[in-house]
């Protein structure tokens, strides 16, 4: 079995170890999307880790989800990455951009427009905008013309990712953001070409991916799944033959990677793992309910095939977690308070471990 501080080749990059960071919105790039120092020295902190993947960049200013996130559809937003990308890399790091369309998990105050999805069926819950939590708005379901552009614009948000110093980029295809809500059955009542049948539920996905692959190479291309997971009031039915499906279509692209959240039961991943050919990265905290993920979680799941491990809140208050895991430090736990809250407080302020003397 592979060990979490063995090294791994992903497609162009050698990663010192399989510890990722995953993606996670922080809230800290200013209101017109702009990265930001803290930014930088919030990702180097965290640079130890084998692959950081950011906290998912808007690709148009309707796929904005949330106030206060960043962005990758100007020049402007793409030039204010370069801190970050220099700062890690500076600190011997690797760092994929995640690509996040919000599709209908957005609100008009957030960004002056009405939200696009698959179909004018509003998500569940209160979503996030300048004022405060709100209920979510009905969305404006997106014509069959439309649908290419919104495809497209990861690509080209990828172009901008890469020449702002990025490594490679992650589709964000998870947690009831629009390319899940394309894969939804009740997310998506289109009776065109992108609704209907698992063939055509997956066909947004799988534009996305192939324009993204013909922008900046399979190589510099991951995408990120949740089969089965309910964020936002998505329901897939059938989640094993709509995964199948679509990960076999994928599989074609060659990517660097294909992270997969633990959001179904182990038979499925277990199946999807069998047919993809490529670099798999697990997410076990997304199962885990409020309990972060730990160094027992992550070597079940290399046990179960995974070559990469991605952490998600144990990243927040441990910038040094390779290091814990790798001696077995305690890990600290992060002030949910402070998640979304903004400034330097619980963003910067988590501390390396501190080694009492004998």
């Amino acid at each position: 079995m592979n060990s979490l501080f063995d090294n791994h080749q992903l497609g162009h990059i050698e990663l010192p170890n399989r510890v990722v960071m995953a993606p996670m919105s922080r809230v800290r790039a200013t209101t017109d999307g702009l990265a930001t120092p803290a930014m930088a020295t919030y990702y180097a902190q965290r640079a130890t880790a084998g692959l950081i993947v950011s906290e998912g960049a808007q690709p148009s200013l309707i796929g904005q989800s949330n106030p206060s996130t960043p962005g990758l559809h100007t020049d402007e937003q793409a030039e204010s990455w370069r801190q970050v990308t220099a700062a890690i890399h500076a600190n011997g790091g690797r760092v994929f951009a995640q690509i996040m369309h919000g599709g209908r998990v957005s609100h008009p105050e957030t960004h002056g427009l009405q939200p696009a999805g698959p179909s004018a069926v509003p998500a569940v819950g209160d979503v996030f905008t300048p004022s405060g939590r709100q209920p979510a708005p009905i969305p404006r379901a997106m014509t069959t013309a439309e649908v290419p552009e919104h495809a497209r614009s990861y690509a080209d948000a990828a172009r901008r990712g890469i020449a702002a110093g990025f490594d490679g980029v992650e589709l964000h295809g998870a947690n009831g953001y629009l390319i899940q809500q394309f894969l939804s059955d009740n997310a998506n009542l289109r009776t065109d070409r992108y609704g209907g049948s698992v063939a055509n539920r997956i066909r947004f996905a799988v534009e996305a991916v192939a324009h993204t692959v013909e922008a900046v190479g399979a190589a510099r291309t991951g995408i990120r799944l949740s089969p089965g997971a309910t964020f936002w009031g998505v329901q897939e039915n059938d989640v094993p033959a709509l995964y199948t499906a679509l990960v076999k279509e994928l599989a074609a692209f060659d990517l660097a990677y294909l992270h997969l959240e633990v959001t179904t039961d182990e038979a499925t991943l277990a199946a999807l793992r069998a047919i993809w050919p490529g670099t798999l990265i697990i997410n076990p905290g997304a199962g885990l309910g409020p309990v972060q993920a730990g160094p027992a979680d992550a070597d079940h799941w290399l046990r179960k095939g995974a070559d990469l491990i991605s952490f998600g809140r144990a990243f927040i208050a441990n910038p040094d977690l390779v290091e814990r895991l790798r001696i077995g430090l305690p890990l600290a736990t992060a002030d949910e308070a402070t998640y979304f809250e903004g400034g330097n407080h619980g963003y910067l302020t988590y501390p390396a471990y501190q080694h009492q003397a004998a």
